[in-house]
């Protein structure tokens, strides 16, 4: 699965697609260079890979339950990791400037308030923590959980959409809103989720620059409920 998992999330159109609609308005306005970074749910590395590519004198570290996928981030990325459960709720490593947590958080449901205590104590008061999860208010997310039960992919019982005010909610008093934005259209299937139909790579190269591009003009709609995902961005409050 961890194969699969690579090959279609982090192929050459996935960290497009990632770039473009995730990490661009996630990192717009900021500057990690000099900073700490703690990369969540980390894997084998890949978004940290970007993080350096955009600010090369940050200092970036990985968190992962897994041993294996910190292996993977010590070799890929060639900076230190951590193993975690992040669901403990509370951390040895603290002071970090900024988070971040790529289609993470969701894979915590079984304890999201936990989770997040965990966050808020490896941040500095002012610190910067950075999301993006499948959003529960999308309008076929009926369609999603009858898909989480029957795809091995998936474990229904320990992952579920989120949604976003309700986990801001359970946030409180640790986080802040900075700002919010829904997203996601054909390309969020059919892209960055190719592994969802299985879909051949060599067809997947073919079909997914007019999807990416047919993306950009989608994400102008209005409303919440037409898209399947959110990214966020919020501050750790100076509260313990």
């Amino acid at each position: 699965m961890h194969e699969e998992y690579e090959a279609h999330y982090y192929d050459a159109m996935s960290m497009k697609y990632r770039n473009l609609f995730f990490l661009d308005p996630l990192l717009s306005g900021l500057d990690f260079n000099g900073k700490k970074v703690a990369d969540l749910a980390c894997g084998s590395g890949h978004n940290s890979k970007e993080v350096l590519k955009r600010f090369p004198r940050v200092d970036i570290m990985g968190f992962d339950i897994s041993p294996a996928a910190c292996k993977a981030y010590k070799e890929v990325v060639g900076r230190p990791s951590y193993e975690l459960d992040l669901t403990l709720g509370s951390s040895p490593l603290r002071d970090f400037d900024a988070a971040m947590m790529i289609g993470g958080l969701h894979h915590c449901a079984s304890n999201l308030k936990g989770t997040l205590k965990t966050i808020s104590s490896l941040l500095k008061p002012g610190a910067t923590f950075l999301m993006m999860e499948p959003s529960s208010d999308f309008f076929l997310q009926t369609v999603r959980e009858v898909w989480y039960k029957n795809d091995r992919h998936f474990d229904a019982s320990t992952e579920q959409a989120l949604c976003h005010d309700q986990i801001l909610s359970q946030a409180q008093p640790w986080f802040s809103l900075k700002d919010v934005c829904y997203t996601g259209g054909p390309g969020y299937f059919l892209v960055y989720n190719s592994l969802l139909f299985r879909m051949p790579q060599p067809i997947k190269k073919i079909i997914s620059p007019p999807i990416i591009l047919l993306e950009k003009y989608y994400n102008k709609l209005p409303g919440k409920r037409i898209f399947p995902c959110f990214i966020s961005r919020w501050t750790r409050t100076h509260q313990k």
